[in-house]
């Protein structure tokens, strides 16, 4: 039994091995080398500029932790059933400039919060994963309107 897990795991390493081959072909043509060697001078710039992205990214998560941290976990609860049913899922406040809730109902927390509690601004990983939402412009007018 385990002289066949042994040469097993030498077909692994040599299929594995065999995913290089391309490699072989690189060093046969110069114009390939030449183009591969600009990649690779390529990624030290766009490497740069993604730790500015970041950096960026970065700063807009903590404004948005000064602003936002725990603004999206009230919600309008029903007051007619008399349990802690949540009527509509989006954050509200007490105060006009907020979404105010309709008649029946109260705005008090603790709900999860919008995208199952994954949009939020209460630590720095979630409100970094907010605002790249927000860049990639994928599901950004929710957040706009949460």
């Amino acid at each position: 039994i385990l002289s066949t897990m042994g040469s097993d795991f030498d077909l692994r390493t040599l299929r594995a091995v065999r995913v290089l081959r391309p490699l072989k072909l690189v060093s046969g043509i110069p114009s390939l080398q030449v183009v591969l060697k600009s990649i690779m001078k390529a990624m030290i710039p766009l490497l740069q500029i993604g730790v500015l992205l970041f950096f960026a990214i970065l700063i807009f998560a903590i404004i948005g932790l000064e602003f936002y941290m725990g603004k999206f976990h009230t919600t309008c609860f029903d007051n007619q059933t008399g349990i802690d049913e949540i009527r509509e899922e989006f954050p509200c406040g007490k105060s006009p400039p907020s979404r105010l809730c309709p008649d029946g109902t109260t705005c008090r927390g603790y709900w999860l919060g919008p995208n199952y509690g994954i949009t939020q601004f209460d630590n720095i990983l979630f409100a970094i994963l907010t605002v790249f939402q927000c860049i990639t412009m994928e599901g950004w007018t929710e957040l706009l309107y949460w």
